[in-house]
């Protein structure tokens, strides 16, 4: 029952990433079809053939070689956020598969971070705002 009930109301999610380089412009959208690649693997890719995928962004800090960007997905594709980031040239650090050796910096996981998820709750239909104590710091 609940799980119907938070399909009905959809959740608005904003996270948090360190990427090495950024976008030129500080804030975009990125549209770029996702497909997944030949089986067995589980990793995306872009392709013309791929579905529909979009990807909102805004720069919240630079550096000299590393960005931080809030990304909010408009769809929800597998990997999205990771796929768009490597695609567009600023891969997540730290991402074992979709980085370049270069971007991985010796880390085990991505500085990728779910900071923002709002909703309606779908009982009191209050709008709620969940904040992440945890971030990605340049």
């Amino acid at each position: 029952y609940m799980h119907t009930l938070l399909q009905q109301t959809p959740v608005v999610k904003t996270y948090h990433a360190l990427t090495l380089g950024g976008p030129e412009a500080d804030c975009g959208m990125i549209s770029a079809p996702i497909a997944r690649r030949e089986k067995p693997s589980l990793l995306r890719h872009i392709h013309p053939d791929g579905k529909e995928a979009v990807t909102e962004y805004w720069v919240l800090e630079r550096g000299t070689e590393l960005c931080k960007l809030a990304l909010r997905p408009v769809t929800g594709r597998t990997h999205q956020l990771r796929v768009h980031c490597s695609y567009m040239g600023f891969p997540i650090i730290g991402d074992p598969q979709y980085g370049s050796e270069e971007s991985r910096f010796g880390l085990e996981s991505q500085m990728l971070c779910a900071r923002i998820l709002e909703f309606t709750h779908p009982m009191t239909r209050e709008r709620l705002l969940l904040v992440s104590q945890m971030d990605t710091e340049l």
